[in-house]
Parts: C-alpha cells; sequence; structure tokens
C-alpha cells in the first residue's frame, strides 16, 4: 500500500506521529462508454463556454457562483486555508464506543505509526481497548475539514471518517406512525426464525455475485465472440410467482422450517470426522 496522507495524532500534549493509508479498495470491473453502432471510445471533454477551446486539468480553477456574481478559487486560495495546511489529526473527545451510529460512517483509513518507536501509537491503542471508547477527531483531507471516529481493529488504528449531522436524512415515514398490533405469537416465531438463521459472521464467505457474473460475460465473449446469447452463459432464470404474503405467521413458520431442513441437510451432508483408532496394549510378559 502507498499512504495518501501524512500527519500527526495529537491528544493533550501527546503527538503520534502516522501515514494514513485508503482501508478499502474498489474491485468493480472497470467499463467504458462507446458507440452502440461501431465500438468507438466515448470521450469527455473540458471545454471553455466562451473560447471554445479544450481547457487542461492543470489550468482549471474552482469558482462559487452566487447567481450574480461568480468568485474565483484558485488552488493556492484554497491551500492558503489554515485548514488545509493543518497536518494534525486532532483528537476532540473520547465517547463510548456505542454511542457512534452506525448510519454515520464514511470512508475508512488505517494509521501506520511514522517515527522510531511506536510506544505512543501503542498507548492510544490500548488505552481505547481497555476503555472501550472511541476517540473523535477533526482533521483536514483533500481540501474538506472531517469529522472521523479513530478505534483499534487488531493491532491497527482506525480512522474512519463520519458524515456531519446535517448531512444524514431524517426517517419520517407516516406508514411507521400507524399502530401494529403484533401478537406474542408472531413475536414468538419471527425469534424463532432469527435463531435458526443465527451464527458468526464471516465477510469470507460472501462473494459480489454481480461482478462474478459480469467477470463471466467478459470471458465469455472474449472466448466465443459478440454474438453470445446471454442465457447460454448464466442459464435461463424461472419465473416466479410474485404477490404479497398477506399470511405472516405462516410466512415466519415455513421461513424456519425450510431454515432447519437446509441446515440438517448442510450437515448430513458434512463428512463425519472418524474415531481415532485405540491404542493396543501389550501384555506384559
Amino acid at each position: 500500500m502507498r499512504s495518501i496522507w501524512k500527519g500527526a495524532l495529537t491528544f493533550g500534549l501527546v503527538n503520534v506521529p502516522v501515514k494514513v493509508y485508503s482501508a478499502t479498495e474498489d474491485h468493480d470491473v472497470s467499463l467504458h462508454q462507446v458507440h452502440n453502432k461501431d465500438g468507438g471510445r466515448i470521450r469527455y471533454q473540458r471545454i471553455c463556454e466562451i473560447d471554445g477551446e479544450v481547457v487542461p486539468y492543470p489550468d482549471i480553477d474552482k469558482a462559487y457562483d452566487d447567481g450574480e456574481q461568480t468568485v474565483v478559487l484558485t488552488k493556492d486560495d484554497l491551500a492558503s486555508l489554515p485548514s488545509e495546511r493543518s497536518r494534525e489529526i486532532e483528537v476532540v473527545e473520547f465517547v463510548p464506543s456505542d454511542q457512534v451510529d452506525l448510519l454515520t460512517l464514511d470512508k475508512a483509513y488505517y494509521l501506520e505509526p511514522d517515527s522510531s518507536s511506536p510506544k505512543a501509537y501503542v498507548l492510544l491503542r490500548k488505552t481505547l481497548e481497555q476503555t472501550d471508547r472511541t476517540a473523535i477527531v477533526r482533521f483536514s483531507l483533500r481540501q474538506k475539514t472531517r469529522l472521523a471516529a479513530l478505534r483499534v481493529r487488531g493491532d491497527v488504528l482506525v480512522l474512519q471518517t463520519l458524515l456531519w449531522a446535517d448531512e444524514v436524512r431524517e426517517a419520517a415515514f407516516p406508514s411507521l406512525d400507524e399502530n401494529v398490533r403484533i401478537s406474542a405469537k408472531e413475536l414468538e416465531m419471527s425469534a424463532s426464525l432469527v435463531d435458526s438463521f443465527s451464527k458468526d459472521f464471516d465477510p469470507e464467505e460472501f462473494t459480489d455475485e454481480y461482478q462474478a457474473e459480469l467477470r463471466t460475460l467478459i470471458d465469455a465473449k472474449l472466448e466465443q465472440g459478440d454474438a453470445l446469447d446471454t442465457d447460454a452463459t448464466f442459464g435461463k432464470a424461472e419465473d416466479e410467482d410474485g404477490g404479497e404474503v398477506i399470511d405472516l405467521m405462516e410466512a415466519l413458520r415455513a421461513s424456519v422450517e425450510r431454515s432447519r431442513a437446509a441446515r440438517a441437510e448442510k450437515t448430513e451432508d458434512a463428512p463425519k470426522k472418524k474415531a481415532p483408532a485405540k491404542k493396543k496394549t501389550s501384555k506384559a510378559s
């Protein structure tokens, strides 16, 4: 991995130099836009509306338009802002970890210690672990002031940017204000369904099926040419009867039974471990 930023974590008088790395990466197959008649690549150009010339990216500045006047902001203007020049990740407060709303979590970054001794880094990591706290930090990256949660993942400190409060929409749905009666039997059956699906989460068990299918389609086209029937690659999907499920109890009961049957079938198909052979004991002569 290549670091994208260098700075220092600061809390109180403690200063922890760190390197910042993107913690995630996009695995989607890259697709281009082409002309459907001849397959020609479609490209976009940055054209000035005044002189009609194509403008190279280094010659492009940003601007704010209030409807009457336009204020041009150069790269030097933006770089002169105090928050943009700062290379500090300032700890604002330490909060109980369960108070960080998962809905506000955004981009994740790994932090690597960037000093001759990682002692301050390890100290902060162990402190967060023992207190079960998450550090709320503030820093600037790519011309944006950001709020983030600093937490521990294994032996690494992870910085996860947070959405600002006004960026999270309010969920106001009138249908949820209706008085819905849930019977004890329905709740019991629903809990039974949850129990039948319960297991420890292992993200390695899940794959991006769309990207896998897209790659299969691309490989098939490469081998057989463009005149390829999609059904021949993936098989024709069978039509399923739609419609809203009216009997909630019956749906829950059927789901529980189906899940239990699938789990039992999986258990039966699993190879049984052989019992260890008993050691032979020689009789004393």
